[in-house]
C-alpha cells in the first residue's frame, strides 16, 4: 500500500517500521516511543525482562511505570507487587516512575505529564492504553511478556490493521458527551465489531468534542475490539499539547484517498444520552427509552474513562446544593493528583462532600473490582467506567450500568437512573 492510501494509523506504523510500504495483515516490527506498565502488569513484565540477555533497559526515558490499580496498597500481595516495581524503577533509574503522591491513573497521567506526542507509538500492558489516540498517536494494549521484551529492545511486532472510518457530524445537544458517542458506536457495531481494526474519527462534528471527550472515546475503542482509535490533529489537540507538552512533535495528517474497510456516521445532533446495561458495553439504550425505575446501590464517577476535570465539573453542576439519595452511596475519584487539586480549587470537592459523596485519591480501584467500592451480591452500580462485564466490580451477581458523569450524578440524587433534566 502506497503512503497516499494509508490511514493515519498505517502512516505511523510504516514510519516506525522504517519501510516505504506496508500491507493490511502484514507482520511488521516497529520502534516504540513509550512503554507503559502498572502495578499489576509490570511485575510479570519484569520477570520477562530479566530472562532476556540484556543488562539494561533500552531507554530509561521511554518507560513509564504507574502503580495505580491497587495503590495505596490494599493488602500484602499488592504491597509486594508495588515494592517490586518500585525497586525495578530504582535499579534501572526509570525516569517516569510515579510514586504515590505523584501518580494518577496511568491513561490520564501520561498526557498530563506531557509524555505523549502525536505520531508516536505507545504500548502499554493495560488494554486501555488506546486512550492516547486522542492526541493523534498510535497506542494500544499489549501483554506483560511483550512489555518485558519491549523494555529490553525498544521494539515490538504488529499485524497491520485495517480501519473503520467514523464520521462525526452535527452539533451535540445539551448533556451529550464523548461517553455517549462511544457507547452509541459500540451499540452499533458490538463488542467485536472492530476486532483488530483501527477506529479513525473524522468529520465536522469533531470541533464539538473536547479533548476530554476524545480521551473517553479512544479509551473505550477496545470495548469494540479495536486495536486502536485515533483522532486527527486540530486546534483542540494543539491547545492541549501547548498546555501540557513542551517538546517538539510531528503531526500525522489524514490522507484524502485513505482506504477504509467500512464507514459509520454518527450525527451528534440526533445523539441521545446513552446507558449500557449489564453485562456488555454493547447493550446500549438511549435514556429516553428506559421506562422502568432502575434503582442503584452505588454511583461511581471517575476512572481512566471519565475521571478528568470536565467530568467532575459535569457532576458538580448537578450535585451542587443538593443531597445524595440516602438509599445509595457515591464514590468520586479524580484521575490524577492535578485533577484532584483543580477540583479542590474550583470548589467541586467541597460540594461533593456536602452532598454526601466520598472522594478518593486517584486509583483504578473499583473499576476492576479491586478495592474502594466492590459490589456485593445483587447490588447495582451506575458507573462512568468502561466495562460492565459479569463480576467486573465485585460479586458475579452484581450489575453495572455504564453512563456519563451527568447521568451518574443525576442518578445519585434520584436513586434510580434518570436524565439530568429531571434534577435540574
Amino acid at each position: 500500500m502506497i503512503k497516499e492510501r494509508m490511514t493515519m494509523t498505517q502512516q505511523i506504523l510504516v514510519k516506525h517500521a522504517a519501510r516505504e510500504e506496508i500491507e493490511v495483515g502484514q507482520i511488521i516490527e516497529v520502534d516504540v516511543d513509550m512503554v507503559l506498565g502498572n502495578d499489576i502488569t509490570t511485575p510479570v513484565a519484569i520477570e520477562s525482562f530479566l530472562k532476556t540477555s540484556v543488562i539494561d533497559v533500552f531507554d530509561k526515558s521511554k518507560i513509564s511505570i504507574v502503580p495505580d490499580h491497587f495503590s495505596p496498597n490494599k493488602d500484602i500481595k499488592s504491597a509486594e507487587q508495588c515494592k517490586k516495581v518500585r525497586e525495578f524503577a530504582k535499579r534501572f533509574d526509570i525516569d517516569n516512575y510515579f510514586e504515590l503522591g505523584q501518580m494518577g491513573i496511568e491513561h490520564a497521567l501520561l498526557p498530563e505529564k506531557g509524555l505523549i506526542k502525536p505520531s508516536e507509538i505507545i504500548i502499554g500492558a493495560d488494554s486501555h492504553t488506546c486512550t492516547f489516540g486522542a492526541l493523534n498517536a498510535f497506542s494500544t494494549g499489549i501483554g506483560s511478556t511483550d512489555m518485558g521484551v519491549a523494555m529490553a529492545t525498544g521494539r515490538i511486532w504488529f499485524k497491520v490493521p485495517s480501519a473503520i472510518k467514523v464520521n462525526i457530524i452535527g452539533k451535540p445537544q445539551k448533556w451529550v458527551s464523548g461517553k455517549d458517542v462511544i457507547l452509541n458506536l459500540i451499540g452499533k457495531i458490538g463488542v467485536s465489531g472492530a476486532n483488530y481494526k483501527s477506529l479513525e474519527f473524522y468529520g465536522d462534528g469533531l470541533k464539538y468534542l473536547s479533548i476530554d471527550d476524545r480521551f473517553t472515546i479512544t479509551n473505550m475503542v477496545i470495548e469494540a475490539g479495536a486495536k486502536n482509535g485515533i483522532f486527527p490533529f486540530d486546534e483542540i489537540t494543539k491547545a492541549y499539547l501547548d498546555e501540557h507538552c513542551d517538546k517538539k512533535y510531528e503531526i500525522t495528517y489524514p490522507n484524502e484517498n485513505a482506504e477504509f474497510e467500512s464507514e459509520i456516521t454518527i450525527d451528534l445532533s440526533k445523539l441521545k444520552l446513552t446507558v449500557a446495561f449489564p453485562h456488555l458495553p454493547e447493550n446500549t439504550h438511549e435514556i429516553d427509552e428506559i421506562n422502568e425505575k432502575i434503582k442503584v446501590d452505588q454511583v461511581m464517577i471517575g476512572s481512566c474513562t471519565n475521571g478528568r476535570i470536565s467530568d467532575l465539573q459535569a457532576a458538580y453542576k448537578i450535585l451542587k446544593g443538593k443531597k445524595i439519595n440516602p438509599s445509595l452511596r457515591v464514590i468520586i475519584i479524580p484521575a490524577t493528583q492535578k485533577i484532584y487539586l483543580d477540583a479542590l480549587k474550583n470548589g467541586y470537592i467541597e460540594e461533593f462532600i456536602k452532598a454526601g459523596a466520598i472522594v478518593s485519591t486517584p486509583t483504578c480501584g473499583p473499576c476492576l473490582g479491586g478495592h474502594m467500592g466492590v459490589l456485593a451480591k445483587d447490588e447495582v452500580c451506575i458507573s462512568t467506567t468502561n466495562r460492565n462485564f459479569v463480576g467486573r466490580m465485585g460479586h458475579v451477581e452484581s450489575k453495572v450500568y455504564l453512563a456519563s458523569p451527568s447521568v451518574a450524578a443525576a442518578t445519585a440524587i434520584k436513586g434510580y437512573i434518570v436524565h439530568p433534566n429531571e434534577v435540574l
